[in-house]
């Protein structure tokens, strides 16, 4: 019988799931990449869009970032979660269960009809499609050894970073093109063909339903109050001053509660939903913290540039979209290039040209102007892209290289959550940052006005001058001038803000090479054999 004839799609290969035809094993895997593609893409897709959804919804300011927050708490309360649920379940059923309900949920984001359903729709997109994410790593750890390994941190690096990368992007080209409907439309297809080819070849072990009768329930609770609470945090805390503000004070001590519960539970209960065993690695400890930096510096930077682009120059999402797309290009041309050192050089060499090299953008991009655009952006943006994928493949295999296979899919989950948790804390501390550093350069520009009175007054003179001709009323063409050189001092304030911002950014890459010398392969660490899922 032909190796590829229909009859074999149906093969149990949880025995030994490396008796698999190569072939095979790189569908399923392409399979399930995609499948994470689609889970990280919808992060940031409505990024570019949010005006346009905002105006479809009759949507506020602060009530329209809520559609990307819901989404990324709902993911972070999953992602540690996937590794308990696939042992009960098996990695094929969740797999399939999670691509389904975030097809589904995305379906209905299309179809919402007001700014709380669209909320509410996004939480349970987030959530589902959250398992997809690590599951692929631990399936991509299990199914291959040797130089097809060293394949799975380049592919699934490109895939974390070009998905969000590209999401802006896209959604600019969505929306312009068709409506903001389509940018949650679009999944509908892919995410049906990913289940189903998913549900009839994912065959690699089998799962424990006697565990769901055993999960420590409270442990479950913790870690959803904690992660939920301190994204909520996160997200409110720049627009209502922190503390300050009574209800972001209640969830912060929830999320205070939830962690000590949390760490608890999973050091003392019987049946932990998240195991904390791979943090006994120093390895495993140090690469997560460099993904929590990665996640910061990502998602950040993803954040930053379409809001200056936006905000400062006045683009329009298509426009957004085509400016940042040269990151996604950086990172397909690096990915080659990382999968072939990291199997000839010290990860650690590695990683540290990759912190320098995302550094060094994010100190060009702190030199931007009111007027930078496309050309001016270019370098530091594909040197960012190309940074990225130097730091995120020698972190996957320190982080997975090594890890027992009892431990691969919590280890997965909890590193997956870091670089998630990073781009939380990063894009709500930015913002924080942004709007304090925009306020002092707004001060410092009014003083600066202030010494120079002179000059000032004669360029709002010339400048009321030439709005009378336009206008018969004098008093009327003053106060327009006025409200034009405020708008120029807001602006050019805010380009100094984010300049600031993204100084700070460089240093923080700078002081995370402090740790590199740490991360030393424990002595006979071997990869772990690929004789389980989990």
């Amino acid at each position: 019988m032909p190796r590829w004839s229909f009859a074999r799609f149906g093969t149990d290969w949880s025995d030994d799931p490396t008796a698999m035809p190569t072939a095979r094993k790189f569908l399923i895997f392409g399979l399930m990449a995609f499948g994470q593609f689609l889970a990280l893409f919808d992060i940031q897709i409505v990024s570019a869009s949010q005006r346009e959804v905002a105006a479809g919804l009759a949507a506020g300011a602060d009530e329209i970032s809520w559609v990307q927050t819901a989404y990324l708490m709902a993911e972070l309360v999953m992602i540690p979660l996937s590794g308990f649920l696939a042992r009960a379940l098996s990695t094929r059923w969740l797999f399939v269960a999670s691509c389904t309900m975030f097809t589904i949920s995305s379906l209905l984001c299309g179809l919402s009809w007001s700014i709380g359903s669209i909320i509410a729709f996004r939480a349970l997109q987030g959530f589902t499609g959250g398992a997809m994410v690590p599951l692929v790593f631990a399936v991509g750890f299990t199914l291959f050894s040797g130089k097809q390994r060293a394949l799975i941190p380049a592919i699934l690096g490109t895939v974390s970073v070009l998905a969000p990368a590209l999401g802006p992007s896209a959604g600019g080209l969505i929306t312009d093109a068709l409506d903001w409907r389509w940018l949650f439309f679009v999944n509908v297809l892919p995410g049906l063909a990913i289940a189903t080819a998913c549900a009839m070849l994912l065959r690699i072990d089998k799962g424990d339903a006697s565990l769901l009768r055993k999960i420590d329930w409270a442990h479950f609770v913790a870690m959803a109050v904690f992660l939920a609470g301190l994204e909520y945090v996160l997200e409110e805390g720049p627009r209502h001053d922190w503390l300050g503000d009574e209800t972001i004070a209640i969830a912060a001590w929830l999320s205070l509660v939830g962690l000590v519960l949390f760490v608890e539970r999973a050091l003392f209960s019987p049946m932990p939903v998240v195991s904390l065993r791979p943090f006994r690695r120093p390895i495993f400890a140090f690469a997560c913290l460099f993904n929590l930096v990665i996640g910061f510096g990502m998602y950040a930077s993803i954040s930053l540039v379409p809001v200056y682009l936006a905000q400062v120059r006045g683009y329009d999402a298509l426009q957004i979209g085509k400016t940042i797309f040269v990151v996604g290009v950086a990172q397909l041309g690096s990915t080659v290039v990382a999968a072939s050192l990291s199997q000839r050089i010290d990860m650690r060499w590695m990683i540290s040209v990759g912190l320098s090299l995302f550094a060094l953008s994010l100190w060009l991009t702190s030199g931007m102007t009111s007027q930078w655009g496309f050309s001016e952006l270019l370098v530091p943006q594909m040197l960012r892209g190309f940074a990225l994928m130097l730091c995120i493949v020698p972190s996957v295999n320190m982080a997975l290289s090594g890890v027992p296979p009892q431990d691969l899919g919590a280890a997965s989950g909890l590193f997956n959550l870091m670089r998630n948790l990073g781009g939380a804390i990063g894009i709500a501390v930015v913002n924080s940052w942004l709007q304090d550093d925009t306020r002092i350069a707004a001060a410092r520009l009014s003083e600066a006005l202030g010494h120079h009175a002179r000059p000032a007054s004669d360029v709002m003179a010339s400048l009321g001058q030439r709005i009378a001709t336009m206008t018969p009323d004098g008093a009327r063409a003053q106060d327009m001038a006025q409200a034009v050189m405020a708008r120029v001092i807001g602006r050019e304030a805010l380009a100094l803000g984010f300049d600031d911002v993204f100084r700070v950014m460089a240093w923080m890459f700078i002081a995370a090479l402090v740790l590199v010398p740490f991360c030393r392969q424990e002595p006979g660490a071997t990869p772990p054999p690929a004789d389980a899922a989990h």
